[in-house]
């Protein structure tokens, strides 16, 4: 089955939304392959902490085609730009072979990184223009970023710091025309998963536990004794900073758990801010209740990709 209108679909969602269900059903529907969203999933041994749920790729006994899970080793700090750059090649590679991408997350970022089309390219700091730039007002810096571009994405001028970065990318640009900044206008059928609040707690609340059960916190125990320090444990997400205070005796299993789950619903109710964000700023997601069957949700979609 083809989709004519659309370049790829994009589902998304806030955590324990069931999403990878929906993308990968829809995937192997379509003949097509699931890209990961996720800027957590990338990282290899982070499985329970980062619910990466590998076996959802396999659906009666067919496995469904993934890409950037598992591709960087727990300890590198993966960004943004490696995940555009990443993205496009797959991108590319399954659209050459005549199969159809589906986006899959929850990392607002990661999907407006691809959603908007804009390419974000390594610029390094220049710490004696910044110094010169600070001095500056806000009035006065968008004033500056105005003879480079006409501002079309308000968020560049938000506040001083993104002012200050947007006119260190542009003068960059200008000192090294050979800069790349293409990339390939993709129309994306967006599709959201979502429950109402207290169904989506009680998930979350679920799911955590279940993880519990399953092992994340020798997870994270095999991560301490691979090297990786406590401190920098924590830059990858809530479970792996409360589970190491855990696991270093600075909280209870109790403290650990309602912390956590606390801090999980917290996650997923800034999730949805973004996403009602993008909507805000023009983007069409077109809503799926969570409790509709796996079927009806697939159907749902193939409805909209053909109209």
């Amino acid at each position: 089955m083809t989709a004519s209108k659309f370049d790829m679909v994009t589902i998304l969602g806030p955590t324990a939304s069931g999403k990878t269900e929906v993308a990968v059903n829809l995937a192997l529907k379509l003949g097509g392959e699931v890209i990961s969203a996720d800027s957590r999933q990338i990282y290899r041994g982070m499985d329970l902490g980062t619910g990466k749920d590998i076996e959802e790729y396999c659906v009666n006994g067919v496995n469904v085609p993934h890409h950037l899970i598992d591709i960087a080793e727990a300890g590198y700090q993966y960004n943004v730009f490696e995940f555009q750059r990443d993205f496009l090649k797959v991108y590319q590679a399954i659209k050459e072979k005549g199969s159809f991408p589906v986006m899959c997350g929850g990392s607002g970022m990661y999907l407006e990184a691809i959603l908007k089309g804009y390419r974000l390219i390594q610029v390094p700091v220049n710490e004696e223009r910044r110094m010169e730039l600070q001095l500056l007002t806000l009035e006065e810096l968008t004033e500056i970023l105005k003879r480079y571009k006409t501002i079309n994405n308000t968020s560049d001028t938000e506040n001083k710091k993104r002012a200050l970065r947007a006119i260190e990318i542009e003068e960059h640009c200008v000192a090294h025309p050979e800069t790349d900044l293409s990339f390939p206008a993709i129309k994306s059928l967006i599709v959201g998963v979502k429950y109402d609040r207290d169904s989506r707690r009680k998930r979350i609340t679920s799911r955590l536990q279940q993880r519990l059960d399953n092992g994340m916190i020798d997870e994270v125990k095999n991560l301490l004794n691979k090297g990786l320090k406590p401190e920098d444990l924590t830059y990858y997400g809530l479970e792996y900073k409360y589970l190491t205070l855990y696991i270093t005796g600075e909280l209870s299993y109790d403290e650990m758990f309602n912390g956590l789950n606390t801090a999980i619903h917290q996650f997923a109710k800034r999730q949805m801010t973004w996403f009602r964000k993008m909507e805000r700023e023009g983007f069409e997601i077109r809503w799926l209740d969570g409790y509709q069957s796996t079927r009806e949700k697939i159907d749902k979609i193939i409805t909209w990709l053909n109209n």
